[in-house]
């Protein structure tokens, strides 16, 4: 525990002084996720949390009210991992920005908010957390699981007759009953899921085909994944198409290598689309790209700037109209680490630009 968050302390630290900065005061949800190793500092989702982490050079201090204080305390287990709890009256407004002024007289703060106290530094706090220490890869490996088998076990469950949002709200049972967030939901039946790219849940009655994905959140980091149950057998054309889909995917995947370009990537999956004779696909819709502690760090296109990082998470998400490929992973020097993957649905093992992947099928319920 300590050799994590004493890695992400010196990574602050070191912007801070490149900065020219005595501290910097995190406040988002995403942030302080990954600065209390999987900190919960919310009430409802959303960007902003209720207690801040102020971080100098040589103290951590967390700033919050009466309210939040204790389970700061008692299950996010602050002072344990070296903060100093500091909390105000609920209604006194002025409380944090008087404790910041009082333990960093200089003034020289980063937010990684906007704030009129200082500099909002997010873009590049941002960048810290692209490479993911040991400790999480472990804990983005257990949400993966944990993700991929309730969206499963959510989508086998599924009969014709059942409606879209109904199928939803037994796979948000299924994600909160096992410690998860649900960021984002989707789910499309049989003609929605060729109309939509982003099918928000319906009235609509399935009869033939679902799509079941979305977004879910574990311990601050997001795993992403899609899986399709068909009630008919599935058509020779529509299963070439998904496999095209995912080596699509796996194309992607696996030219994600650390030190490259992230356009390289996408370039790659853009000519592995016409190979496939589907280069207008790509236009319909963005790939994706590295994942974390956002849903998506970036949708990169090609003006993406910067490198892939060693152990960095993506999502890419290529998609045909009718069918998408969509899992997590993160990517090394070493292979690519699978995040989420196929628990109980049927599988296929693909090889792709010398990579084995393992990914999932049409299940034929």
């Amino acid at each position: 525990m300590q050799r994590e968050l004493q890695t992400k302390l010196d990574r602050l630290r070191r912007l801070m002084a490149e900065k020219s900065l005595d501290a910097l005061y995190l406040k988002r949800q995403d942030s302080f996720a990954w600065l209390t190793l999987g900190g919960i500092n919310y009430v409802g989702l959303g960007d902003m949390g209720n207690c801040g982490l102020l971080v100098t050079q040589d103290a951590l201090h967390a700033i919050t009210n009466v309210i939040e204080a204790p389970r700061m305390r008692d299950e996010e287990m602050l002072e344990e991992l070296g903060y100093r709890i500091h909390f105000g009256a609920w209604h006194d407004t002025a409380f944090e920005g008087n404790c910041i002024r009082k333990l960093v007289p200089s003034g020289k703060v980063g937010f990684d908010h906007g704030n009129a106290m200082g500099a909002n530094v997010f873009g590049d706090v941002k960048l810290l957390r692209f490479s993911l220490t040991p400790e999480e890869v472990e804990r983005y490996q257990e949400g993966g699981y944990l993700t991929a088998r309730a969206i499963e076990e959510t989508i086998s469950s599924v009969r014709p007759g059942d409606t879209e949002l109904k199928t939803v709200g037994r796979l948000a049972a299924r994600i909160r009953e096992s410690g998860l967030d649900v960021v984002s939901a989707m789910c499309a039946a049989d003609e929605r899921i060729s109309h939509y790219r982003h099918p928000v849940p319906t009235e609509k009655v399935i009869r033939e085909r679902v799509q079941l994905g979305g977004n879910m959140r574990y311990k601050g980091l997001i795993i992403c994944c899609t899986r399709y149950v068909n009630f008919v057998p599935v058509s020779e054309a529509l299963r070439r198409q998904y496999l095209a889909n995912v080596e699509i995917d796996c194309t992607l995947m696996a030219s994600s290598i650390p030190g490259n370009t992230y356009v390289s990537a996408l370039e790659a999956g853009k000519k592995a689309y016409a190979e496939r004779g589907y280069a207008e696909e790509f236009e319909k819709h963005h790939q994706g790209g590295p994942i974390g502690y956002a849903g998506r760090d970036y949708r990169v296109d090609f003006e993406t700037p910067g490198l892939i990082q060693e152990h960095q998470a993506f999502c890419w998400n290529p998609s045909i109209t009718g069918t998408k490929s969509e899992d997590t992973v993160i990517v090394s020097s070493d292979g690519i680490i699978p995040v989420s993957q196929p628990i109980i649905a049927p599988r296929m093992e693909l090889e792709v630009m010398g990579h084995t992947f393992v990914r999932p099928q049409i299940w034929e319920g």
